[in-house]
């Protein structure tokens, strides 16, 4: 079916896919592979390019939302109270203190890759970004509320 996206299940009775493909830049807490959440089998192909994307984002966008998970840890440091955000030589520390493990498809429009990560963090909170028309929008809690939403001015802790 897709070489892609593995162990794909239909997950409710509105036809959502499940299924598991490997991250190429951000590991998840004990593995490469995530999970993808389709709305439906006539989605496959469209969910393959958003996945492509996501394994190419370049170091520059990498970066930013790297900063942007920083950002947002600093704004809400979430229900561990307990939790200090140490100081880090490069940004991409952050990503020791929180992984990726889901990503959302939407429907396209326009032709535009659209799609939703989310993770966790150790400092409590749900972690994630947000793709629209191939471009970063935000970073933070809300980041499924973006994938859904139009917003004539996103957000986003960039």
């Amino acid at each position: 079916m897709s070489e892609i996206i593995k162990n794909i299940v239909v997950v409710d009775d509105d036809g959502t896919l499940e299924g598991i493909f490997t991250s190429e830049i951000f590991p998840n807490e004990d593995t490469q592979e995530m999970t993808v959440y389709i709305r439906n089998k006539s989605l496959m192909d469209y969910a393959e390019k958003c996945i492509s994307h996501f394994n190419s984002l370049s170091d520059d966008i990498t970066d930013e939302i790297c900063h942007g998970l920083i950002e947002s840890c600093q704004e809400d440091y979430g229900v561990n109270e307990d939790f200090e955000l140490p100081e880090f030589e490069n940004v991409r520390d952050i990503l020791n203190y929180c992984w990726f493990n889901t990503m959302t498809v939407d429907i396209p429009e326009n032709d535009g890759i659209n799609y939703a990560v989310g993770g966790e963090s150790d400092w409590g909170e749900v972690v994630g970004f947000t793709i629209k028309n191939g471009v970063l929008v935000y970073v933070g809690f809300d980041y499924e509320e973006y994938l859904y939403n139009d917003y004539e001015n996103y957000e986003k802790y960039l």
